[in-house]
């Protein structure tokens, strides 16, 4: 159990897919730990895998009190009517919010340590964390999903702290 340091751009590792979780051995065990461990300290709401520079597809959560994790998470359901927009940030790019739209309502399927199917679901900043962290285990960041005038003036601030 360790609190990892945690990846920034531009670490390629944060732009490249994870790999599916084939087996549940003792180095998957160990990083559900360090996920969990070093997500768990206040203003973390999420944390992915690669953002550790580990590959694969998995996160763990901090929301309201709530710790938890979840393996090869696959969004299955998000509201199509109803959305949030919001300031966002992310770990992986320190200090930069800006607003982001995402559905109010997600669910992840995925599954626990012992290979039982698990389901996540919630709103609001639950539902920004589900979709923040799988678009991580996809490579992408939330810097992707802005509004193209809201996108450049956010790279112009990343390079301006790189």
């Amino acid at each position: 159990m360790a609190m990892r340091e945690i990846r920034t751009l531009p670490d390629p590792v944060l732009r490249t897919p994870c790999e599916e979780i084939t087996t549940i051995d003792d180095r998957v065990r160990s990083l559900v730990e360090d996920l969990v461990d070093t997500v768990d300290h206040e203003g973390r709401a999420g944390l992915a895998a690669n953002q550790i520079g580990v590959s694969l597809r998995a996160f763990s959560w901090n929301i309201d009190d709530e710790v938890g994790y979840v393996l090869n998470p696959r969004i299955v359901a998000l509201s199509e009517d109803e959305y949030q927009d919001g300031d966002e940030g992310c770990l992986s790019v320190p200090d930069l919010w800006y607003p982001t739209t995402r559905a109010w309502y997600a669910r992840v399927v995925g599954t626990d340590l012992s290979g039982n199917e698990v389901m996540v679901e919630g709103t609001e900043l639950m539902a920004r964390c589900l979709q923040h962290e799988c678009d991580h285990l996809d490579g992408r960041l939330y810097l992707d999903r802005l509004e193209k005038s809201v996108r450049k003036k956010a790279m112009r601030e990343l390079r301006k702290q790189l």
